[in-house]
């Protein structure tokens, strides 16, 4: 599937889950955390990287003279949403009841996760916006 332009690759994705976890992070703490013998081959490639992520919008660098340091601009759930659109254009005519039918059948929901998608549906019909909910 042709990726677009504001979506990541599974590297920057690498980057992105990191930065969520452990928040801003200097080039070399990421390249340390993502190849434990970091060469200089990778620290180049996860510059790079930061790179790509920076000019989509997805993360900002914080310029200090001793090292730059990366932080994520975009949520996990904020990038989720935006994933799961593109899919249902794509593949959905723009609907995203096709994707939600697919997921809820494919595997059991915890009875937590019930709990928590029939909240979501009260409040829906209850014309309230949806809180939203960290993973």
């Amino acid at each position: 599937m042709a990726r677009t332009p504001l979506d990541v690759t599974d590297a920057e994705l690498a980057i992105m889950e990191m930065l969520w976890a452990e928040g801003p992070a200097t080039i070399r703490r990421l390249t340390e955390f993502l190849y434990s013998k970091g060469s200089s081959s990778q620290y180049a490639t996860v510059q790079k990287l930061l790179e790509r992520l920076e000019a989509k919008g997805f993360v900002a660098r914080k310029r200090d003279p001793a090292a730059h340091t990366f932080s994520a601009t975009v949520n996990r759930e904020d990038l989720i949403g935006r994933r799961l659109q593109a899919t249902a254009e794509k593949l959905c005519g723009g609907s995203l009841t096709p994707i939600l039918m697919h997921l809820l059948r494919a595997r059991k929901l915890t009875a937590k996760e019930r709990q928590e998608l029939r909240s979501l549906i009260d409040e829906l019909d209850q014309g309230h916006p949806p809180r939203s909910q960290s993973r």
